[in-house]
């Protein structure tokens, strides 16, 4: 049980149940994740507005966003966060679980085409060491195509999904069922 009261989606009214309907209607169900944030229906709807925009983004891929959540999560030791990317690069990318486990590993090894592991690898880097972070970094993904609002994309989901690792480790977040 977490340490905040959150709101079931059978409970939900308001702008809570609409994000709970959106939410659902996209993903299936309403992730804890989501319930996690539900004493605060602003910020829930925030947390969704960014969801969505990155389900739709244009050229970052749902396997890169995915493996930069896992690995992030990772270094922040968010077991929720972990199994639900995990669970997700399972079903609905279609990747094995031993080659999850790999990339856990050696990010390197990542089964994506270069240019997106170039950005998974940068985003990664600006979420570990951004003081190293240089012009020739940024210079290397451009070389690949990125445009810098890809670029700034990536760093801010690698952000955002350390600001969510940090809420949910604080607020003992519980595992999907």
């Amino acid at each position: 049980m977490p340490l905040i009261h959150t709101v079931a989606p059978s409970q939900a009214h308001g702008q809570v149940a609409e994000v709970y309907r959106q939410a659902e209607a996209i993903l299936g169900r309403v992730p804890n994740a989501f319930q996690m944030y539900s004493g605060s229906p602003a910020l829930l709807e925030t947390q969704w507005q960014q969801t969505a925009y990155f389900m739709r983004h244009p050229t970052l891929s749902f396997p890169l966003l995915a493996f930069t959540r896992l690995l992030v999560s990772q270094d922040h030791r968010c077991d929720y966060c972990i199994d639900f990317n995990a669970a997700m690069l399972v079903e609905r990318a279609g990747l094995p679980p031993e080659q999850i486990a790999a990339v856990k590993r050696d990010p390197t090894t990542a089964p994506l085409e270069a240019r997106d592991k170039a950005m998974l690898l940068f985003a990664l880097k600006a979420s570990r060491t951004p003081h190293e972070v240089t012009a020739a970094d940024i210079d290397a993904l451009k070389s690949l195509g990125w445009a810098e609002s890809d670029i700034l994309d990536a760093v801010a989901h690698a952000a955002r999904n350390m600001a969510a690792d940090i809420v949910f480790n604080t607020f003992k977040i519980v595992r999907d069922e």
